[in-house]
């Protein structure tokens, strides 16, 4: 707990606040009926302590009802239209029943779901005891949101059919391609590629061996056989699933509701049940225990959101942000379990575990392929966490890059270490080996201290303002007050798509100051705003009821010294090189309810005067990226990326099934290229990495490979580009020097 306080992590900034702080009024809660109590109780402190709070009118109802109806059953495999027809007298009264604490359309719709689970419970038993036939034409539509509900049990279960079809297809096919491989001698790798859509429950839990154990004879068998073994997988595989459902209980289904209604206060505000409260630390830090990812649940599907630097997904390269978990396999297993549907909570448990041992995921890769991944658990490696430097060399000019993988600090001891006091090191041993220009690289930081960011722009200005924080009371204006100059030098900053938060307020201040030209995607992800715990416990004296929970909300909106929001708009960049993510919803406006952007005052500051051709460096940047063939070609992979991701077929035929596969192996040949890009850039450690390196082989091998991801990124080298071509007003130079002096 100790070492998970002092990497203390946040994707997205959270300020933890006292519940003083949100102006609340005396009131009493005495409700012995805990659902209700808490009803009432969260819809207060929401309604007092938000800092956009909702009218609970119509409007709101009508939100809440299409929004928890959809979060139990999002691919409508579930509830019959009848169902929703008695379920719409309720769509414009939950508002009043949340301000009488009635219960009346939780516990209908709570209670016609178990209903329609146990339906489903004797429908794929029955269904998968039949074998496919692949060689039917069919299609499966999985424009879900677009879908009508079945207008009958009988329809139901031709949904369940063809959707049972298309999962059994998905292992049927892995199986005849691994039969396949083994008769010609060859083995089957962790990149096979199949079929699947964002969309479609992938519950086959099939597996796809990584090698072939040679004391197993190879005994080649029938079609017939190959299909019968993937139809028991998948039964295989939804029996593991409903019996992890078998374990909630109607307070874990109110969770859901309650979340649902908090959550049309913002995306980031949410209902926390004691369970989850517990499990606080772990979720805030970033770190899933076992393989150093952060996840969240999306629909039905479980989500990479982060990935931890220093951890075994980070260090196996096989995991990336916007993949997909669909299914979970132990070493010591022969079957995957799908996690598909699952509870976050039960999903985590499959994938975390000791360190040392194996885990086998199942993913759906950002691209659309669906392949198996095996990682070793371990512990996060927390120097790799922290900021790194290198020289990177050209024309026997060096200039530094620095990168920041989050704004971390120490909890217990602020001045102990933090990105700021880290950062300005670095800065300073490469400016004793000369360097001449600094990249400060922020691509995937999501965030974390507020103050070390703030302290960081200390590091490039004289003085002034950085951000201003305004909440439903007050505006205050945070600001760097130390005149001293660390790099008064030319600076690029690089952000992308997930460049978040204390990220965006960095990058924000060094572009309205002109002080940096910011490089990377069209905007970072729009994250503007700061949310607070409220400990529900605190407001019920002497009460039987047990733990109530905690309340996650947004109290506070970051703005820019230039008065604009980071809200939604992020920080668009001053040349824009597109990455894969260019295309595929991924920020903060790509979820529901976010708060909007708006303008405030401008803060009094001054622009940066250090440099000659600011603006005329950025046309040149800009001239160079419409010309630049490699950039056309990684917008072009996006533009596929997001066609792919955007398929609503898929052929249930068996040849038309893998004739698509084929099409996409031969599509993405064209792509190979991007893996193997080379700027011809010199990278070098700084001399006292050298010297530690000495002693330390696991660093040594950890910054080569950093080197060599470095040697084929396009963005360094444009950042180069532009350093070289920004210069400096000499006189404001001489000026800077006579302060420090």
């Amino acid at each position: 707990m100790h070492l998970m306080k002092k990497n203390f992590k946040i994707l997205f900034l959270v300020v933890f606040v006292s519940v003083a702080s949100c102006s609340f009024t005396t009131k009493e809660f005495k409700d012995p009926d805990k659902d209700k109590l808490l009803l009432d109780l969260i819809s207060y402190v929401l309604q007092k302590g938000h800092y956009d709070p909702k009218d609970i009118d119509d409007a709101f109802s009508a939100d809440v009802y299409e929004n928890f109806i959809k979060g139990l059953d999002p691919l409508k495999r579930y509830f019959l239209a009848s169902d929703l027809e008695e379920f719409s007298k309720y769509k414009t009264e939950i508002d009043d029943q949340i301000k009488n604490k009635d219960l009346s359309f939780f516990d209908l719709v709570y209670g016609r779901f178990q209903e329609r689970m146990d339906d489903v419970k004797k429908i794929y038993p029955e269904v998968l005891s039949k074998s496919f036939d692949f060689n039917e034409k069919e299609i499966i539509d999985v424009d879900y949101d677009n879908l009508a509900y079945a207008e009958s049990k009988k329809a139901l279960k031709e949904r369940w059919k063809q959707q049972l079809k298309f999962t059994t297809l998905s292992g049927y096919y892995d199986l005849v391609e691994e039969q396949k491989k083994r008769e010609s001698g060859d083995t089957i790798t962790d990149t096979e590629e199949t079929i699947d859509d964002e969309n479609i429950i992938d519950i086959s839990g099939k597996e796809k061996k990584s090698e072939t154990k040679a004391e197993e004879p190879f005994e080649p068998k029938s079609l017939a056989e190959l299909e019968e073994k993937a139809r028991e997988t998948t039964k295989s595989s939804l029996d593991e699933y409903y019996d992890f459902t078998k374990d909630l209980e109607r307070k874990d289904y109110f969770s859901i509701y309650l979340n649902t209604i908090v959550e049309e206060y913002d995306p980031h505000s949410n209902y926390f049940a004691p369970q989850e409260k517990d499990r606080f630390d772990l979720q805030m830090s970033g770190k899933l225990e076992g393989i150093g990812a952060r996840l969240q649940k999306k629909n039905d599907y479980i989500t990479v959101i982060e990935i931890i630097n220093g951890g075994p997904a980070w260090r196996s390269e096989k995991i990336e942000v916007g993949d997909a978990i669909l299914k979970v396999k132990q070493e010591n297993e022969d079957e995957s379990v799908s996690i598909v549907g699952m509870r976050i909570d039960d999903a985590v448990k499959l994938i975390k575990g000791p360190k040392g041992t194996k885990v086998t995921l199942t993913i759906k890769n950002v691209d659309g392929t669906i392949s198996d991944k095996t990682l070793t658990r371990d512990v996060v490696e927390l120097e790799e966490t922290y900021a790194k430097s290198s020289f990177v060399e050209k024309d026997g000019r060096k200039f530094g890059l620095i990168n920041l993988p989050q704004f971390y600090f120490d909890m217990e001891n602020y001045k102990e270490r933090n990105a700021a006091t880290d950062v300005k090191k670095e800065i300073l041993r490469l400016k004793e080996e000369g360097m001449e220009g600094l990249v400060l690289d922020l691509r995937g930081n999501g965030g974390g201290s507020l103050r070390t960011a703030v302290d960081i722009a200390g590091l490039f200005i004289k003085k002034g303002p950085v951000v201003q924080v305004v909440s439903t009371e007050k505006t205050d204006v945070l600001e760097d007050k130390d005149s001293e100059i660390t790099w008064d030098g030319p600076l690029v900053i690089l952000v992308n798509e997930l460049s978040a938060s204390a990220s965006e307020i960095l990058a924000a201040a060094m572009q309205d100051y002109k002080r940096a030209i910011i490089i990377g995607s069209k905007q970072t992800y729009g994250k503007g705003t700061v949310q607070s715990i409220v400990d529900l416990n605190q407001w019920v004296q002497n009460s039987d009821l047990g733990d109530l929970g905690a309340v996650k909300m947004t109290i506070q909106k970051f703005y820019r010294v230039n008065g604009g929001s980071t809200q939604l708009e992020g920080v668009k960049s001053d040349v824009v090189m597109p990455d894969r993510y260019s295309y595929i919803d991924i920020g903060e406006r790509d979820y529901p309810n976010p708060l909007p952007y708006d303008k405030i005052v401008a803060a009094k500051y001054n622009v940066w005067d250090g440099y000659l051709d600011y603006d005329e460096t950025i046309e040149k940047s800009k001239a160079r990226m419409a010309q630049n063939e490699q950039l056309q070609l990684i917008d072009d992979n996006a533009k596929w990326i997001k066609l792919r991701r955007d398929e609503k077929e898929v052929n249930l035929n068996y040849n038309d099934y893998s004739a698509e596969i084929d099409k996409r192996k031969e599509d993405a040949k064209r792509y190979k290229a991007l893996d193997t890009y080379n700027n011809h850039l010199d990278f070098k450690s700084l001399p006292y990495e050298i010297a530690l390196m000495k002693q330390d082989t696991t660093l040594s091998e950890k910054r080569k490979r950093w080197h060599k991801n470095l040697g084929k990124d396009m963005y360094i080298e444009e950042a180069v580009h532009v350093l070289e071509d920004l210069k400096l007003n000499t006189i404001k130079a001489k000026n800077v020097a006579d302060i420090k002096n």
